[in-house]
């Protein structure tokens, strides 16, 4: 049926462009500081498994000569709208844990030989520490070991980053 045409609606959105996407991706990488492309990410929370493996990313990053980009993930509550019987949404809830470990950190003496940054994110932690790790094109992830009853119910954060992350993981017992 060649020659007939079809006017498009006027109500139609336009069609995002895939190249933007990319320039988009692009701008949000070279926004990261040079000094800590390829560095090491650990996931930080202040328990004594995420000091442990602060500290193995420490000695990382010195054998390395890279920086250490330390990343905490803050709370996110789920809320649900019964009433509208909407899927759960997350509601951001300040997280002033963040400002008390970039303190901690500053005071910290083992930080003092390695260029470091904190970087705080809100979401899952898996999908946030593999983010980072993309966006700073990390060489590793390190994280420390889950223990307890919630760990095996819900499955370690450890062992969800290993079966989807996209660069190693290190996990630290």
């Amino acid at each position: 049926m060649a020659g007939h045409e079809f006017p498009e609606p006027a109500d139609r959105k336009q069609v995002a462009d895939p190249m933007a996407d990319l320039e988009a991706a692009e701008e949000t990488r070279r926004s990261c500081d040079p000094a800590f492309r390829h560095g090491v990410v650990v996931g930080f929370d202040g328990s004594m498994s995420s000091e442990r493996a602060l500290a193995y990313a420490i000695g990382m990053t010195r054998r390395f000569g890279s920086g250490l980009i330390i990343v905490h993930v803050a709370n996110r509550l789920p809320t649900t709208v019964w009433a509208g019987c909407e899927p759960p949404v997350f509601v951001d809830v300040p997280d002033h844990r963040t400002e008390v470990l970039g303190l901690e950190l500053a005071c910290a003496d083992h930080l003092s030989e390695v260029p470091w940054i904190l970087v705080e994110r809100g979401g899952d932690i898996c999908h946030e520490l593999e983010e980072v790790g993309r966006e700073y094109e990390a060489d590793a992830i390190v994280v420390g070991s889950t223990h307890g009853l919630v760990g095996r119910i819900f499955g370690s954060v450890a062992g969800r980053l290993a079966r989807r992350a996209q660069r190693p993981v290190i996990v630290i017992p």
